[in-house]
This record gives structure tokens, C-alpha cells and sequence, in this order.
């Protein structure tokens, strides 16, 4: 994906799809993501809130590691 077009409403899914190299940030973040079956339901506002993972933050790594690739 070109766009960077990541917002707390994306799923979490698409995100990683779109941008492979923010898988770092769910794993720096300790949370156990990819690979996760419920991925594909989740959105970035979920997996936050289910890790107790600040939204704002972990949106701004996202978006750092998805720039970088662009």
C-alpha cells in the first residue's frame, strides 16, 4: 500500500498486510498480533485496548515504520 492511510479504525489485519514492516511495532509493543486469528476482526483501536497499549502512540510508531517503507 502507498497511502498512508492507518487510523485507529483500520484493522489490524490490513495494517500488516499493507505495511509489513509494522509488524516491529505490534511486537515492541508486546503485543501478540500477527499471527492472531482474531486479527482480521480487530481493529487498531481494539488490539490497543485489549493490550492496554496507548492508541496515540502506537498509531504515531505505526505510521513512522509505514513512512519509512513508502
Amino acid at each position: 500500500m502507498t497511502e498512508l492511510n492507518i487510523t485507529a479504525a483500520t484493522l489490524v489485519d490490513d495494517v500488516m498486510r499493507g505495511w509489513p514492516e509494522t509488524i516491529r511495532a505490534f511486537l515492541d509493543h508486546r503485543m501478540n498480533c500477527p499471527g492472531c486469528p482474531i486479527a482480521c476482526f480487530h481493529t487498531v483501536a481494539d488490539a490497543c485496548r485489549e493490550h492496554h497499549v496507548e492508541a496515540d502512540v502506537f498509531l504515531r510508531d505505526l505510521r513512522r515504520l509505514a513512512a519509512r517503507a513508502a
